[in-house]
């Protein structure tokens, strides 16, 4: 839990220096986070280049739940302003507590992200489709993946 507690932290920090960046709020569909509502933004004044997300997800089915927290950076590669080929690559910590048997837990696991991402240089409606390879202590899944949609402001210049 202090580790997660340190990664918002050092997230937010590096999210806040930088103002003037584009940031996206999203639902996500699949991917890192299952069903998660998630944060993006880049680390610089351009509306491509280095950047990163922080998200939550999950379900809770009688009384069993999981929570997913995904945390990574990516890096967007374009040449019009709006349709981007994004790389990025994170963990996501998984929190499971359930009221049929004591055994709560946290776990963690990895994934890389290959897709593509639509967001207008000056705002408005965002959409992402991408596939995410998750690796951990359960193996390695080459063909998991999916989609977004969501909200860009800042940037645009």
């Amino acid at each position: 839990m202090k580790r997660i507690v340190l990664i918002i932290i050092v997230f937010t920090s590096a999210v806040s220096v930088n103002a003037q960046a584009a940031k996206s709020l999203y639902f996500e569909l699949g991917g890192p986070g299952l069903a998660s509502f998630n944060f993006d933004t880049r680390f610089g004044n351009r509306e491509d280049g280095l950047g990163g997300r922080i998200g939550v997800g999950g379900f809770s089915i009688d009384g069993e739940s999981l929570v997913f927290i995904p945390v990574g950076v990516n890096y967007l590669m374009g040449k019009d302003q709006k349709n981007y080929f994004e790389l990025g690559g994170g963990v996501t910590p998984v929190i499971y507590s359930g009221s049929a048997t004591e055994d709560n837990f946290t776990s963690t696991f990895g994934y890389l992200n290959f897709g593509y991402r639509m967001q207008p240089s000056r705002g408005g409606f965002t959409f992402r489709a991408f596939i995410t390879p998750v690796f951990g202590s359960f193996g390695f899944f080459p063909y998991y993946g999916g989609v977004s949609f969501g909200y860009k402001f800042g940037g645009g210049k």
